[in-house]
């Protein structure tokens, strides 16, 4: 009986988690209105980077990167230019940052279409090239730049490479840049979307979201999209290789749309976001947090938001998981940055 009183006292100061979230302990919302999206840790585990197109922030209109500590103690502070669009914001290892943005080519908002011929799609604007830039805000130069799309990079372990999708080939593929040489490879070449590729906790492996093209009409349908720019994220599955682009698997087959992964602190499994369990009762709109073996067993629902949670990411020590999510947002579209400690053990 003292067991059952203890759990019910701390689900009551833990109000910002449900029943069922079992890995999840002492859930912090970090920001408090509009769409937030994306928030990565730096190395030192201290910041999280994200991007933010709440009013109150960012009267501009489009999302910009914003910096605020890991603990929310202080408030957002602006870090990208204020101009343009901006995406995929990630930390280097010596503090400073990337991301990607249009600001260089049209210093305006770009309009982002959600639907195409009644189909969902998402941007891929062909002005992103990929910035870097100081902890404060000051602009260090172009990262990756050229023609066409560049955008959703991250950063290895040992902060040498940066791995980014790019269109450079003519086709959505991942890259990797050795930032000591400078060298580029290209680690995918099959058609199709590869995108938001993350590194393992020890560097040797790569796990990203894949498009799924069962038949020739969807390559043409792909295409023709792309030439648009624009992609159709609804049905896309999780991928793994080694760093250097050998060894591709499929992971998941889960049906819709997996993407975000990110590993474990283990390196043997990965988190990721899912609709695949709600595409009969709620069309696929409804997304929550899965965790998987890297050999494809012991799928498990991590959280149940019963709109969205996504863009998972644990700190640098294993100890806290962050993501972005639309509980307890009033009845808003509001999707809000959250933070909690990550309990291994699975235990009520």
């Amino acid at each position: 009986m003292g067991t059952l009183i203890v759990g019910i006292l701390l689900l009551l100061s833990d109000s910002l988690r449900y029943p069922q979230e079992r890995h999840l302990r002492n859930v912090r919302q970090l920001t408090f209105g509009g769409n937030n999206a994306e928030a990565y840790f730096s190395f030192d585990g201290r910041w999280l980077i994200f991007q933010s197109d709440d009013p109150r922030i960012n009267p501009q209109g489009c999302d910009q990167q914003f910096i605020i500590p890991a603990d929310g103690s202080a408030p957002p502070r602006l870090v990208s230019t204020g101009r343009g669009r901006t995406t995929c914001g990630f930390f280097l290892k010596d503090g400073t940052i990337l991301y990607a943005s249009t600001h260089a080519a049209n210093p305006a908002c770009p309009q982002a279409p959600m639907f195409v011929g009644n189909r969902y799609v998402w941007p891929v604007y062909a002005d992103y090239d990929i910035y870097h830039a100081t902890a404060d805000g000051h602009l260090l130069g172009v990262l990756i730049g050229g023609p066409g799309y560049d955008a959703e990079a991250t950063v290895s372990p040992d902060g040498r490479y940066v791995v980014f999708t790019s269109a450079r080939s003519g086709d959505l593929d991942l890259w990797r840049l050795d930032l000591q040489t400078g060298e580029l490879l290209q680690l995918t070449h099959e058609l199709g979307y590869d995108g938001g590729a993350v590194f393992s906790p020890d560097g040797s492996l790569i796990a990203w979201r894949r498009s799924v093209l069962r038949t020739a009409a969807d390559s043409l349908r792909y295409r023709e999209l792309l030439e648009q720019g624009f992609v159709e994220p609804t049905e896309m599955e999780i991928w793994v290789m080694r760093a250097d682009g050998s060894q591709k698997r499929q992971l998941t087959r889960l049906g819709g749309a997996n993407w975000a992964p990110f590993f474990h602190p283990s390196g043997k499994k990965i988190i990721f976001a899912s609709n695949h369990h709600t595409l009969q009762s709620k069309r696929g709109r409804q997304f929550n947090l899965f965790l998987i073996n890297l050999d494809g067993t012991g799928l498990q629902q991590i959280t149940f938001d019963d709109t969205f949670d996504a863009f998972p990411m644990f700190s640098p020590d294993g100890r806290r998981l962050v993501w972005c999510s639309n509980r307890f947002n009033g009845g808003t579209r509001n999707t809000n940055v959250f933070v909690a400690d990550w309990v291994e053990e699975d235990t009520p």
